[in-house]
């Protein structure tokens, strides 16, 4: 599901202080970008068997080259998805994600939001 009204959708920044902050807040990029973009997924264990929750923030490079680390990346609006093992992450609306899941990672993107705000271009 998207998480709307967040306030980091279309926020403008350079990787390198993105990838301090997001990092900083338990978000991990790991292997996953390419050239022009990045993602970062936030792990929520669950008491449901075999289920786990992620909060994914994704951007895109506007200039500069991720691989080289002088991106600047334009942020898209985040997402919570519901990891089914071993089938992968669905993000669509009709998983049925709790209200308090939903509320939290609210809270935990407002994290990001508020520090990301002092970077942004």
């Amino acid at each position: 599901m998207i998480l709307e009204n967040t306030g980091i959708e279309d926020v403008v920044i350079d990787l390198k202080p993105l990838d301090h902050l997001t990092g900083k807040h338990a978000f991990i990029r790991a292997g996953q970008w390419d050239y022009d973009r990045v993602t970062y997924d936030y792990k929520i264990e669950s008491k449901e068997k075999n289920i786990t929750y992620y909060i994914r923030i994704q951007g895109y490079s506007i200039e500069g080259d991720v691989d080289r680390g002088n991106a600047v990346i334009k942020l898209m609006p985040p997402m919570l998805g519901k990891h089914y093992y071993p089938h992968g992450v669905e993000y669509g609306e009709e998983e049925g994600f709790p209200a308090n899941l939903v509320e939290r990672a609210n809270n935990i993107v407002t994290k990001v939001k508020d520090e990301i705000q002092q970077y942004k271009k």
